[in-house]
C-alpha cells in the first residue's frame, strides 16, 4: 500500500490540539523542552482552558511553530511505534520540517532550535502582504502577476486556490483586478515565501548550516522542489530556499500522482491539506489523525 503522510503549516493550530497527547510517551518531556528553549510556557499556550488573550498568544508565529510542532512530531513517534512508516512525506510550510523530522533527517530538538529561530526570523521580517484567493481564472491571474512588480504567489495550494505576497499596494492590486469568488487578506506580519524574506532567508541557511542532515528513511517532497530524494544535503539546500521560492503544493499533490499514492493521511491539527487532496486527488483514500482515537486509542 502505498501511503503519504502530510504536514500542515500555520494556520491549521487550535487551542487544546495538545490536550489528549499528554498520555503518549515523551509527551512532557517534549513540551518542557520546548518551553525551556523559548522561555516561556508552551504547553499553556496551547491549553483549550486559555482564555482570548492567550489564543493571541498561540497565534504568534514564534509560539505557533513550535507548537504545531510538538504536536505533529508526537503523533509521528506513536505511529512509527505501532510500525506504520510511510512511502512518501511531504509538509506545507512550517511542516516540511516535521517531514524532515519523520524521515529521521534529524531529531526534536534539532528541528525545536530550527523552528525557534525560523519563527523568529520570520516575525521581524515585517512590511508585506498576503492575501488568499479563492476561485479564479489562472490565465488573468498568471498576467496580472507578470505585469504588477511586487508581487508573487507564495502559496500554490490548488488550481482553485492560492495565496499572493508582496508589497501592500501590489497585493491590493492584483486582488482588486482578478475575477475571483474570494479573496481574503491574511492577518500576517509579513510578506511571507516571497522574495521579501531574503535577508530572513539567508539568515535562517546559516542556521542550517550548523546542523547535519543525515539521508532521510524515506523519500520526502521539499516545497521548493516537489521531486522526491532521500539525500540530506539536498533537502537541506531546498529548505534553504523556502522562504523566498514559495510552497509549490499543487505540484506536490500532483507528484504524489505521478508516484502512486493511494492513500494520503494529513498528520497535525485541522483538515486543511486534507481538503485540497479531497478535490485534488481522485481515486485517493484521505484521512486525518490529530488526536489519540485517531492513532487507534
Amino acid at each position: 500500500m502505498t501511503i503519504a503522510w502530510v504536514f500542515p503549516g500555520q494556520g491549521s493550530q487550535k487551542l487544546g490540539m495538545a490536550d489528549d497527547l499528554l498520555s503518549l510517551p515523551g509527551a512532557e518531556e517534549r513540551f518542557a523542552f520546548a518551553s525551556q528553549l523559548l522561555g516561556r510556557d508552551l504547553l499553556s499556550i496551547c491549553s483549550q482552558s486559555n482564555d482570548a488573550d492567550e489564543s493571541a498568544d498561540l497565534n504568534d508565529t514564534r509560539n505557533t511553530q513550535p507548537a504545531l510542532f510538538v504536536v505533529e512530531s508526537l503523533l509521528v513517534d506513536d505511529l512509527m511505534r505501532q510500525g506504520r512508516n510511510p512511502s512518501l512525506l511531504a509538509g506545507h510550510s512550517l511542516g516540511e520540517i516535521v517531514a524532515l523530522y519523520a524521515a529521521q533527517v534529524f531529531d526534536a530538538n534539532t528541528a525545536l532550535r530550527l523552528l525557534k529561530r525560523r519563527s523568529e526570523l520570520m516575525n521581524l521580517a515585517g512590511g508585506g502582504a498576503m492575501t488568499a484567493l479563492i476561485g479564479f481564472d489562472r490565465k488573468q491571474l498568471d498576467e496580472l502577476i507578470a505585469s504588477t512588480e511586487g508581487v508573487v504567489i507564495a502559496n500554490d495550494n490548488s488550481s482553485s486556490q492560492v495565496v499572493l505576497s508582496g508589497t501592500p499596494q501590489s497585493v491590493k492590486t492584483v486582488s482588486d483586478s482578478l475575477i475571483c469568488k474570494r479573496a481574503i487578506p491574511l492577518h500576517v506580519s509579513g510578506a511571507f515565501h516571497s522574495p521579501y524574506m531574503d535577508n530572513a532567508s539567508r539568515a535562517f541557511a546559516t542556521e542550517l548550516d550548523e546542523v547535519t542532515f543525515q539521508n532521510a528513511l524515506f523519500p520526502v517532497l521539499s516545497n521548493a522542489e516537489p521531486i522526491p530524494t532521500c539525500d540530506g544535503e539536498l533537502l537541506k539546500e531546498r529548505l534553504k530556499r523556502q522562504m523566498t521560492t514559495g510552497v509549490r503544493w499543487r505540484e506536490t499533490m500532483e507528484t504524489m500522482v505521478e508516484q502512486g499514492i493511494k492513500n494520503l493521511v494529513e498528520i497535525g491539527p485541522g483538515n486543511v491539506l486534507s481538503g485540497l487532496a479531497k478535490r485534488s486527488l481522485k481515486g485517493v483514500t484521505i484521512s486525518q489523525i490529530s488526536n489519540i482515537s485517531g492513532l487507534g486509542y
